[in-house]
């Protein structure tokens, strides 16, 4: 097998901006079939993107297109029953994230992914960015030191999305599960992905459905209840067993100016992303060393990574026992929100 027959669940903005773009670029790939609950979305989506197949639901597709495997672009609460029906049928599993709505969904997919004996990848591109890429190659050779801490920031001003983000039941939280895991997951992966520990966080919503004018918003698909019950901002810290900590904030709406920041903190030197910078010493004298690593498609190397993966029979960046570490210490921030307690993993 040369290439890799992949279908799409969920035609959405993820799929048609994100994804199906970026499966141009790959060559290792074909897309042989779409799903989505709305058929006329699945429709245009295959038109647009001459796709050969569509369908209303991953039933419907498993059941009657030959494929490898299935790329989940659906709303947060659709992870789970769309990955556990593609695992029963044998079919490799690629999951946009988070990688589910709640803690215990994940795990279901971990168990289902495993029984099965599939690959399973969560799609983060931040992965594959080639600056992320970079610092993961200089904490692996050592010229970082020990990393013991990180500072990340995932701030808008006012930038809440609109229909299933803000419906807690559908997309499991706000701005932290949504913005706030890029750059928790950025400063965890350049840390090396140490074991997580505890958990102290706070969230508010002081904004809710602004009226704010002159802004605009990141228009989601409404979903059933379509309810506004989710949190406008959280920070906290967590720790990790080797002693490391991070510090984070997410925010759609924050009386605060508008930035994101990675920072990752070692006992050899410090890095900072966008632009690259490296903080150490030279001949015992202080160095900012900014490295040019140039761009890349980040979500194009992430799909050809996964498809490269099953094709060779290789672990991916993202398995699944990362994928369910990262949702219990978001399940941690929000647990620990609600409760006014520190929580221990």
């Amino acid at each position: 097998m040369s290439k890799l027959r992949i279908g799409i669940v969920g035609a959405g903005n993820i799929a048609v901006n994100a994804h199906l773009p970026a499966y141009q670029a790959v060559d290792n790939v074909d897309i042989v079939a779409i799903a989505d609950l709305n058929l006329e979305r699945a429709k245009e989506a295959a038109e647009r993107f001459s796709i050969p197949a569509y369908f209303g639901s991953v039933e419907e597709m498993l059941e009657n297109v030959e494929l490898d495997a299935v790329d989940i672009c659906t709303w947060n609460n659709g992870h789970a029953p769309v990955c556990i029906a593609a695992a029963k049928a044998g079919k490799h599993i690629v999951c946009e994230k988070p990688m589910a709505s709640d803690l215990a969904s994940a795990k279901a997919m971990e168990a289902a992914v495993k029984e099965a004996g599939v690959t399973f990848m969560l799609a983060v591109p931040g992965r594959f960015n080639v600056q992320n890429m970079a610092v993961r190659e200089l904490m692996e050779a050592g010229e970082l030191g020990d990393v013991y801490y990180a500072k990340v920031a995932n701030v808008r001003r006012r930038g809440t999305p609109t229909g299933w983000f803000t419906d807690k039941k559908t997309s499991g939280g706000g701005p932290v599960i949504d913005i706030g895991v890029h750059s928790i997951d950025a400063a965890w992966y350049l840390m090396g992905n140490p074991k997580p520990t505890r958990v102290s966080a706070q969230v508010w919503a002081p904004h809710g459905d602004y009226q704010t004018k002159g802004v605009g918003r990141w228009q989601g698909t409404p979903c059933p209840d379509n309810q506004f019950d989710c949190e406008d901002s959280g920070a906290g810290i967590i720790h990790f067993e080797n002693g490391a900590a991070m510090l984070f904030e997410a925010t759609w709406a924050f009386n605060a100016p508008s930035h994101t920041d990675v920072q990752v903190v070692g006992s050899k030197a410090g890095v900072t992303l966008d632009p690259l910078t490296v903080y150490g010493e030279r001949a015992s004298y202080l160095s900012d060393d900014v490295i040019t690593v140039g761009e890349n498609d980040h979500f194009a190397e992430e799909l050809r990574h996964f498809a490269s993966c099953v094709l060779e029979d290789k672990p991916t960046k993202y398995p699944p026992e990362q994928a369910v570490q990262m949702q219990e210490m978001l399940q941690a921030i929000y647990d620990s929100a609600a409760e006014g307690r520190e929580i221990t993993l």
